[in-house]
C-alpha cells in the first residue's frame, strides 16, 4: 500500500546556483538584513582543498584548528596511530569558515602557517575571476574576460584531422585569416604532428614548414600568434618571425627552451605530456591521475618562473590526449576548474580528439564536431580561458552562449532589477584575529 500523496504547502526546492551572487539574490528575495545576507551568502558555498604530504604532528593540529571554525578535515587513519609519516588532506569549509582559520593556523607551529599561505593563494586563484593581460613577445593578450578561441593551422603532412591540407603557405595563410574571419582570439600554427605514436620531425624541417607562413601572417593578423613546438631553435626563429606564443607539448621541460622563452619576451602554454608524442601512450598508469598532474604543472611552472619567464606570461594546459587515455582526459576535462588553483590561465585541446570519438562509441575525426563543441562548453564553465580547436565558427557561436550566461551571473544591472553585490566583509567579523589573509577579499561571484 502506498503511502498517500501530502498536499504540498511550502513549496520545497531545492535551489540551482552557479555563484554565491545568485545564492545572495534568493536570500534578498526572502527581504532578510542585508548585513544578514552578506553573511549567510558566504555560508552558501563550501570550498574543499587538498593538501599533500601534511606531516604527523601538523595533521591533528590542523584538523582541530578546522573543527573549531565549523569546518572539517579528512587525513589518513594511520595519523591516529603514529603508523603513518604524513597524509594528504582535505579540508571542507565554507569561504567564511576560512577567513577564521587561515589566521589562527598563522600561529602554529608544524609548518602551518606555510601550509595557510599556499591555502590563501590557491582559493584566490581558483576563484577569483576577471581579466588580465598577458604580455606575448610582440602583442598583448586578455584572458579571464570571456572565453577565448585559439584556431589551429596545422603546416603538417601527418595532423590527426587535417594533415596535408595547409601544407602549402598559400593555404594555411588562407585558413588562418578564415580562422580569424571566424572569430578566432589567436591563431597557433605548428609544423610537427603530435599526435600519438608520431615520428619526430627535425628542427630544420619543421621550420621549413612553418616558415613561409609565420613570414607572410607577421604583417597580416591583428591577433597573436602561437608556435606549436617543442624545439627551442624552431621557437627562436618563430619568435623572431612575429610569433607571441610558445606553445610547448613537453612543458618547457628543455632548459634551452626556457631560456629561449625568457630571453624573448614571449609568453608560453605548458602542457603536460610524459615522454614524447612517439611513445607517450605507452604508460597511461597513474597512482592519482589529477594529482600527479596537478604537481607536474606546478613543478614546470616553478622551474619556468626559476629560470626567468615571469609567471604573468605562463598558461597551464592540461594535455588531453597527451599520455592520457580517454577515460582519463574525460575525467580531466570535467575537473578543469583544479588547475585554476595554479593561478595561471588554463588552455585546453579537446578539438576532434580521440577521446571524444571513444565517448561517442566511434567516428572519424571529421565526425567529432558535436563532441567538440560539447567539450568547449564544459571547460569554459570550468574555468579555462582559452580552447584551442580546429572548428572555430562553431566554437565561437557555441562559447557566446556561456559567455553571456556567465556576465548573467554577476549582472547587478540588468532589466530585472538584480540585487547588489555582496558585502565585501557582510558586517564587522566576529572574530578579531581575522584581519589579514582571505578576509580581505569578498567571496568571489
Amino acid at each position: 500500500m502506498t503511502d498517500p500523496v501530502r498536499p504540498h504547502r511550502f513549496a520545497a526546492r531545492v535551489l540551482d546556483w552557479q555563484t554565491p551572487a545568485e545564492i545572495a539574490r534568493e536570500l534578498e528575495a526572502t527581504d532578510s538584513d542585508p548585513e544578514g545576507v552578506g553573511i549567510m551568502a558566504r555560508k552558501g558555498r563550501i570550498y574543499p582543498v587538498r593538501l599533500d604530504d601534511v606531516s604527523l604532528r601538523a595533521a591533528p593540529l590542523l584538523k582541530q584548528e578546522v573543527l573549531a571554525v565549523g569546518g572539517d578535515s579528512a587525513h589518513a587513519r594511520g595519523i591516529a596511530d603514529h603508523s603513518a609519516a604524513s597524509s594528504p588532506v582535505v579540508l571542507i569549509a565554507t569561504w567564511g569558515q576560512y577567513q577564521h582559520l587561515l589566521p589562527k593556523l598563522r600561529r602554529q607551529p608544524f609548518r602551518l602557517s606555510e601550509l595557510a599561505d599556499e591555502i590563501e593563494e590557491a582559493l584566490r586563484a581558483a576563484t577569483v575571476r576577471g581579466p588580465r593581460t598577458v604580455r606575448g613577445a610582440h602583442r598583448s593578450f586578455v584572458v579571464g574576460d570571456r572565453p577565448r578561441v585559439l584556431g589551429v593551422v596545422n603546416v603538417t603532412p601527418d595532423s590527426f584531422s587535417d594533415g596535408g591540407r595547409y601544407l602549402e603557405p598559400a593555404a594555411a595563410v588562407a585558413q588562418a585569416e578564415r580562422l580569424v574571419a571566424e572569430g578566432a582570439d589567436a591563431i597557433d600554427v605548428g609544423g610537427e604532428s603530435t599526435r600519438p605514436g608520431a615520428e619526430p620531425v627535425s628542427p630544420d624541417a619543421e621550420w621549413g614548414r612553418i616558415a613561409p607562413v609565420l613570414e607572410r601572417l607577421a604583417g597580416r593578423l591583428a591577433v597573436p600568434i602561437s608556435v606549436d613546438t617543442r624545439h627551442a631553435e624552431v621557437a627562436a626563429k618563430a619568435i623572431a618571425a612575429g610569433a607571441d606564443v610558445v606553445n610547448d607539448v613537453e612543458g618547457l621541460r628543455s632548459e634551452a627552451m626556457r631560456r629561449v622563452v625568457a630571453r624573448s619576451g614571449a609568453a608560453a602554454i605548458v602542457l603536460h605530456m610524459r615522454g614524447e608524442p612517439r611513445t607517450m601512450q605507452q604508460e597511461l598508469s597513474y597512482g592519482d591521475l589529477r594529482g600527479e598532474l596537478f604537481r607536474a604543472l606546478q613543478a614546470a611552472t616553478d622551474r619556468a618562473i626559476d629560470d626567468g619567464i615571469p609567471a604573468d606570461r605562463l598558461l597551464v594546459d592540461p594535455g588531453l590526449g597527451f599520455g592520457k587515455s580517454p577515460a582519463q582526459s574525460l575525467e580531466l576535462l570535467l575537473h578543469l576548474a583544479e588547475l585554476r588553483s595554479l593561478g595561471f590561465p588554463v588552455a585546453v585541446g579537446a578539438s576532434r580528439k580521440s577521446f571524444l570519438g571513444w565517448a561517442l562509441g566511434g567516428g572519424a575525426p571529421d565526425e567529432r564536431l558535436e563532441a567538440g563543441l560539447a567539450a568547449a562548453v564544459l571547460a569554459a564553465e570550468r574555468g579555462a580561458d582559452w580552447i584551442r580547436t580546429h572548428d572555430v565558427g562553431p566554437t565561437v557561436r557555441a562559447l557566446a552562449l556561456v559567455a553571456r550566461a556567465r556576465a548573467r551571473s554577476v549582472d547587478r544591472t540588468e532589466a530585472d532589477g538584480g540585487p547588489a553585490a555582496v558585502p565585501a566583509q557582510g558586517g564587522a567579523s566576529p572574530d578579531p584575529d581575522v584581519g589579514s589573509s582571505v578576509s580581505k577579499t569578498s567571496e568571489p561571484t
